[in-house]
């Protein structure tokens, strides 16, 4: 993630360690589809952007074993301490901000970062600059204005409550820069950026445990920016996440647009 004075989401808090759990679990699959499907394997020397935590660095690492290389920043690195052996190198770093830490990328590949970052035009051009001729930038992000509810079937107060809370979470994050249309563009970014061979699909979990577990550590982590902008109470608070842990709710997340392609 790129570091400003307002970033909502703070990789040091106790939640974001759960979070990135849940984002394992809901989406890892779906990355590691994109990254078989282009034929990534030993050797391959790849950039893992705001990498977070481990599951997706540890899965680069043994796929390109010994003979290769992933390189895996974030401006926040504590929770990729125990990936930091070879064939991993982890080095703190603003994309948005820095010069890519190397070059000649057979991958590069970016998930749910970018939407954060305030300069997104230059983050997206110095992961293409990375790129060797030839290789692969994978971007994956939210696009929470596609479908902006937790609870799509608002059928009850609890998800009523459940999307008045997460319209607190929205306004909280373009409040801080992000933009919460940015994954539908990705597709024209890549054109735009010189990529060729460009394709895209979207996921969209509707309900499962860690959707639920997604939600809670979240409302968790940005509990005292509600509280303080208005957006909810303590009170609502309590009453969501009770309503959370009691396992009767169907919560989705935004859809994930993973956009692709090659660098000429």
């Amino acid at each position: 993630m790129t570091r400003t004075d307002g970033y909502l989401l703070d990789n040091r808090q106790t939640e974001a360690g759960r979070r990135f759990d849940a984002f394992a679990t809901l989406f890892d699959p779906i990355t590691f589809r994109h990254f078989e499907g282009f034929g990534l394997g030993p050797g391959w020397r790849c950039w893992e952007v705001g990498a977070g935590g481990t599951s997706v660095v540890s899965w680069l690492a043994k796929k390109v074993g010994p003979t290769g290389k992933v390189v895996a920043t974030d401006i926040d690195t504590t929770l990729l301490a125990a990936a930091a052996r070879p064939p991993v190198e982890v080095r703190v770093h603003d994309v948005g901000t820095e010069e890519p830490p190397g070059e000649g990328f057979d991958l590069v590949h970016a998930r749910l970062v970018l939407v954060h970052v305030p300069d997104r035009e230059r983050a997206l051009r110095s992961m293409v600059s990375a790129l060797r001729p030839g290789g692969r930038l994978l971007v994956e992000d939210a696009d929470p204005a596609l479908q902006p509810l937790v609870c799509p079937d608002e059928h009850g107060p609890e998800q009523q409550l459940a999307n008045r809370i997460r319209h607190g979470f929205r306004k909280l994050l373009a409040d801080r820069g992000a933009d919460l249309s940015y994954g539908r563009k990705l597709p024209r970014l890549l054109r735009e950026a010189g990529l060729h061979r460009v394709e895209a699909d979207a996921y969209f979990p509707v309900t499962s445990p860690a959707c639920a577990e997604l939600e809670s550590a979240t409302v968790r982590q940005i509990r005292d920016q509600l509280v303080a902008a208005g957006l909810a109470t303590d009170q609502d608070i309590d009453q969501h996440l009770a309503n959370v842990a009691s396992g009767g709710m169907d919560l989705a997340t935004a859809p994930m647009i993973s956009a692709w392609g090659r660098k000429g």
